[in-house]
């Protein structure tokens, strides 16, 4: 069924929204999802706030002109749906969790679903580069990383110095 003019604009709008406001966008292929699956996936990704919709490649590639995106656009090939994260009023946004979130499903269903690129702080990505985003840990995980870090050399010198003011009670 081929979709009106009206249809067609507010798709557009929607992924130049999806690209302009959001810290990073994923282009995901998918081929032979069966709809189960397909219905566990999207329930999966909104359970985590990411938004996910399938667009025609012309409607995408017309979005991401207009966006002002920054570096070679990927190669879209086949079908291509795209997966974000709205901008979060509280400025809470991880941009690394449309990625991880779907490169979740990507080993889940196999070779049915791919990262293709996308885009990562206003500059487009390949597949290989927004694969490598899918990886990174979310931020709290980061945050507590940094902490522990932070941390170490503190409770070593406490540590060391407990082990003098024992010495020196003996």
């Amino acid at each position: 069924m081929a979709k009106t003019k009206e249809q067609k604009k507010a798709i557009l709008e929607r992924l130049e929204d999806a690209v302009k406001t959001s810290a990073s966008t994923v282009f995901v292929h998918f081929n032979g999802l069966p709809v189960g699956e397909e219905t566990n996936m999207r329930g999966g990704l909104r359970d985590e706030g990411v938004s996910y919709f399938v667009a025609r490649k012309t409607l995408v590639a017309r979005a991401l002109e207009s966006a002002g995106v920054e570096g070679e656009q990927p190669i879209l090939e086949g079908e291509i749906a795209v997966a974000y994260l709205p901008a979060q009023a509280d400025g809470s946004d991880d941009p690394t969790a449309p990625a991880r979130n779907v490169y979740s499903f990507v080993k889940k269903y196999g070779d049915k679903l791919s990262i293709v690129g996308g885009v990562f702080e206003g500059r487009f990505m390949d597949a290989a580069e927004m694969n490598e985003v899918a990886t990174i840990p979310p931020v709290n995980t980061l945050r507590g990383m940094f902490a522990n870090v932070v941390n170490s050399p503190i409770q070593g010198l406490v540590v060391a110095l407990n082990g003098i003011a024992e010495k020196k009670e003996a």
